[in-house]
């Protein structure tokens, strides 16, 4: 006995010897596997710890960097994003392979500091990863209020509110013309098409307006909900080093964990209000006739519980209901300023929208969206816009679920994926002229493209498991919009100036400057007041 106590030790060690070297030569096979299979070209210039980091500075945009080195690399290649491999994909075959072959695969999202604050711990279905959860709460997104069913039922939301906001524009420009004499008047069109977008949205998700004031650039000031709403935004757009060094989260560099902490705090106040409304009245039985989505939500979610075992009901439905509503807002407005600058200064494409409009509509009337599908060269404005300027330059990271094939190339378990929608979409091998606004080119050669996510070398909603499921309603309340604002008004700027096409990067493709323009009715005045 004595003898075995003696020996054990020994014993352990050597076994632990044994151990440690099995797993060194088991580590070393592994990493000679990896080196051995064919990795994208990485780019060079990586610093140590960070890696390519240093390349993002302030003079160009991240897809802008992306697409010059895609043209030294090719069309897929990787950087190092601090301890993350992340691939870049820029060409549409490579995106096809990515978001077709291997869908599945590239299905997750990466957790990232954005998603775990502003997003409620990931439960905000854009930025969730793949699984249970994001499958029931997209399945409940897009049969309840995405469907092509369901957006009919909102047909009279979007009418009413484009022509109130017109009645508000006309009533503006009465009350100019009262007490100046002036013709014309100005304003500022991002906040109007905000305004559409958020009224149209409000009412679908939580059945009541936003109502901005057009009118009063002191309102918007003042409005600590939109003011969140933009701290959301501009907040979930900038970089924070522990998404790609996670040991350095503890520093908080530049406080901006901080500030999202506070207005993710901030805007749950708001959303829990709606929420405890909508319970109260429920539970006093006032939900009668069509129920809004935050309704739906709480009847379908009130007796679940285990496909939401990481977030509760109310979390859900917060996270579910904010999601639509600063996604359906954002890209919207950021599309439709686009596309009106984008006409500004292309004066000959929007006489010749004005005149499609006079020829199918008449002076006599206002658009309705039954009149939107004999409006094709409106449509193909629209589409032109997300092709130039996407709302979104490239998609929401995705992360490998398992290893893979790109091209070619291998891609380990974990991999971080950007699609450069932007670099696709100014492919010359596809799109002659790629940086010029030139909507016929979806009558004639492109005419069978649409925003489904079908055609990679078009995809400004994404495709695949990932597409962003808005497409339909997006496209809906933009064609609604222009249509309504290009019919009711003559539009220029300023002195017939250029409108400044300089770019931002966030969420969405963000323009810097406001976009102040001069109206003139076009039709006949008693159109503007059917509101009376």
């Amino acid at each position: 006995m004595e003898f075995i106590l003696a020996f054990l030790p020994s014993s352990l060690a050597a076994l632990s010897s044994f151990l440690l070297f099995l797993y060194c030569l088991l580590w070393i096979s592994r990493r000679n596997q990896l080196y051995n299979k064919r990795l994208p070209p990485e780019a060079s210039g990586a610093w140590p710890f960070v890696g390519h980091l240093p390349l993002f500075g302030r003079k160009k945009p991240p897809h802008v960097v992306l697409g010059n080195l895609a043209d030294k690399y090719g069309p897929i290649f990787s950087i190092k994003m601090g301890v993350h491999r992340t691939v870049i994909v820029s060409s549409w075959e490579m995106a096809k392979d990515c978001l077709t072959t291997n869908d599945k695969v590239f299905a997750n999202r990466p957790k990232m500091l954005m998603s775990e604050i502003l997003g409620y711990n990931s439960a905000m279905v854009g930025f969730s990863p793949y699984g249970p959860y994001w499958r029931q709460i997209r399945k409940i997104a897009t049969l309840e209020l995405l469907s092509t069913h369901r957006l009919k039922t909102f047909k009279h939301v979007r009418e009413s509110e484009t022509k109130a906001a017109l009645e508000e524009m006309y009533e503006l420009w009465d009350k100019n013309k009262s007490s100046s004499h002036e013709t014309k008047v100005m304003l500022e069109m991002k906040k109007w098409f905000g305004d559409i977008a958020l009224n149209v949205i409000y009412r679908i998700i939580v059945g009541k307006r936003y109502v901005g004031n057009t009118t009063s650039s002191e309102a918007e000031e003042k409005d600590p909900w939109r003011d969140s709403i933009r701290k959301w935004f501009e907040l979930s757009g900038k970089f924070v080093i522990s998404d790609a060094i996670p040991s350095l989260r503890w520093l908080d560099l530049g406080g901006i964990e901080r500030a999202r902490k506070k207005t993710a705090k901030e805007l749950d106040y708001y959303v829990q209000q709606w929420l405890e409304e909508h319970k109260r009245n429920r539970a006093s039985g006032r939900v009668k006739g069509d129920q809004d989505f935050m309704d739906v939500m709480l009847s379908i979610l009130e007796d679940t519980t285990e496909e939401f075992a990481n977030h509760d009901a109310d979390t859900s439905i917060k996270a579910t209901c904010l999601a639509l509503i600063m996604a359906a807002s954002d890209t919207t407005t950021v599309t439709l300023t686009w596309g009106l600058s984008l006409l500004l200064n292309n004066r000959d494409v929007l006489q010749k929208a004005q005149q499609e409009l006079d020829t199918h509509i008449g002076r006599e009337r206002l658009p309705n969206e039954s009149d939107i599908q004999n409006l094709v060269y409106l449509q193909a404005i629209i589409k032109e816009t997300l092709r130039l300027s996407p709302a979104a330059a490239m998609t929401v990271p995705h992360e490998s679920l398992a290893d893979c094939t790109v091209g070619g190339y291998h891609i380990p378990a974990g991999t971080r994926l950007f699609v450069n929608l932007w670099k696709i979409h100014h492919d010359p091998r596809i799109w002659p002229d790629p940086y010029q606004f030139k909507p016929e080119r979806f009558l004639t050669t492109h005419k069978d493209f649409d925003v489904k996510g079908q055609n990679f070398e078009y995809i400004p909603f994404g495709s695949g498991r990932r597409m962003c499921p808005g497409f339909l309603f997006a496209s809906q309340i933009m064609q609604l919009t222009m249509a309504t604002l290009l019919h009711g008004f003559e539009i220029s700027t300023p002195s017939d100036e250029v409108v400044d096409l300089g770019e931002s990067f966030g969420t969405a493709n963000l323009r810097f400057a406001k976009l102040e323009v001069h109206l003139t009715p076009r039709l006949p005045l008693h159109l503007y007041k059917q509101n009376d």
